[in-house]
């Protein structure tokens, strides 16, 4: 498969589960953490999903397209391995919804580098949130939920915290 049908691919797993995420968490109170905001296409994408909702977003140096970038109060810059567990000190688990998306799309990279982030994804999540991932979350409090229908094994990953 192409990098180009697999990009294709990632894109639109990614559309199904945070359509079905947002729908899982439709009217339960809490606030909604994107980690990683890239281009902003899922930030976007979430904002127009959850009206309304406090989006946090995480980004170690933000470059979106100027129409996704977050309201300077729901951004936090600098390296998530620092700023996630400073926002846990502050907030709680306090997300009902969190989606990960922060890897770099070389495995042998992501496995070293984000062998911090389960730990740190479950602290902020509260007791039945949905956690969403591009990138397998292994942690006690995470227990992996099915996909939506149409999303391939491996293509994306869901869990809801457990307490």
């Amino acid at each position: 498969m192409s990098r180009l049908d697999s990009f294709i691919r990632r894109l639109e797993a990614q559309r199904t589960v945070l359509n079905w995420a947002a729908s899982a968490i439709e009217g339960k109170d809490g606030i909604v953490l994107e980690l990683g905001l890239g281009n902003g296409r899922t930030y976007d994408h979430l904002r127009e999903l959850l009206p309304g909702r406090a989006i946090h977003v995480f980004e170690r140096n933000p470059q979106p397209n100027p129409r996704s970038m977050p309201p300077e109060r729901f951004l936090v810059v600098g390296d998530m391995a620092q700023t996630l567990p400073a926002f846990g000190e502050r907030h709680g688990a306090a997300a009902v919804l969190v989606h990960v998306d922060v890897t770099t799309g070389a495995p042998e990279r992501d496995i070293i580098a984000f062998s911090w982030l389960p730990a740190h994804t479950a602290a902020l999540a509260m007791t039945g949130a949905i956690v969403v991932s591009g990138w397998p979350l292994e942690h006690d409090k995470l227990e992996a939920v099915p996909l939506p229908e149409g999303v391939p094994d491996g293509r994306y990953f869901a869990y809801r915290r457990v307490a």
